[in-house]
């Protein structure tokens, strides 16, 4: 295994603890809320965004518990997402990660309430001491993570993208769609780690350009593996975004386009940490792992 493949795997190992010490035990009167909630979190996924954040952290000498603990935070409003666009009303998905999407295993009513609860826990998380001693650094962690994920972040750019069914976006519409409902949280990701080191100004901002690259690295590679993926790799079923006639920078440039701009972006990326005092070798290799990844 690489060096970024065991970091990968033993990362996902600790924040799966981390998210079993978090999550309701399915019991008592609301154990099929419970239940649904560890349905939609545990058991899978790459954990890649708690990875940025203890990537990033270490960049600036942060313990590992904290950024574990944010980590687990932003991997509970990714959890909550994947359950709420899987759902008849946004993109009707039959499978997640392999097996059947929450609504699917459980019922439409259970996997909202699920999603809602996950969204709530994440933000219980950044809020308690245990996350970092400093009160004001957790308020900055809660409302990072507020604005990436509401109007002017992820669900802002999930309404996009729900209208684009209905109508053609421009390339600049959809860049823009990308960058707020996968960039804007990996960008979080990126920063929380800052945030909790209380990194100076310019490594920030070279972080948050970093991130900008990566987001739209990431989301774009999903829309190749949408048109050019294997179903039984990637755990979900494809085709559904040309089958909807959504635009993604795929059907706008062609596979080989897209190639081409996620070549650029690394380019970039790669600009971005050289402005970041400190080892920043595994952020390299992140990038390079999410624009080659089969699923």
């Amino acid at each position: 295994m690489t060096t970024l493949a065991v970091a990968l795997a033993t990362n996902a190992e600790a924040i799966e603890l981390e998210l079993d010490r978090m999550l309701p035990v399915a019991d008592g009167s609301q154990a099929r809320l419970h239940a649904a909630m560890r349905y939609a979190t545990l058991g899978g996924g790459k954990r890649l965004r708690p990875f940025l954040v203890v990537a990033s952290g270490a960049l600036f000498d942060v313990p590992a518990a904290q950024a574990r603990r944010v980590g687990a935070a932003v991997e509970l409003v990714h959890s909550y997402s994947l359950v709420h666009d899987d759902l008849p009303a946004m993109d009707d998905a039959l499978t997640r990660r392999g097996r059947p999407s929450c609504h699917r295993r459980f019922d439409d009513a259970t996997a909202i309430l699920a999603g809602d609860a996950l969204q709530a826990l994440a933000f219980e998380v950044l809020a308690e001491p245990a996350t970092h001693p400093d009160p004001a650094i957790r308020c900055e962690l809660v409302q990072g993570l507020a604005v990436a994920a509401g109007a002017a972040g992820m669900c802002g750019g999930q309404m996009i993208d729900l209208e684009a069914e209905q109508r053609r976006l421009t390339m600049e519409q959809v860049l823009e769609l990308q960058r707020l409902k996968t960039g804007a949280l990996i960008g979080y990701a990126c920063e929380a780690g800052a945030i909790l080191g209380a990194a100076p100004p310019d490594a920030r901002k070279a972080l948050r350009g970093y991130a900008a690259d990566l987001g739209l690295a990431f989301q774009i590679q999903d829309d190749l593996l949408d048109v050019t993926g294997d179903a039984a790799l990637t755990g979900k079923d494809l085709g559904r975004d040309e089958a909807a006639g959504k635009a993604t920078v795929v059907a706008l440039l062609g596979p080989e386009g897209a190639r081409a701009r996620l070549a650029e972006l690394r380019a970039s990326a790669y600009g971005h940490l050289r402005g970041i005092g400190g080892e920043a070798h595994l952020l390299r290799e992140v990038f390079d792992f999410a624009i080659s990844r089969l699923n």
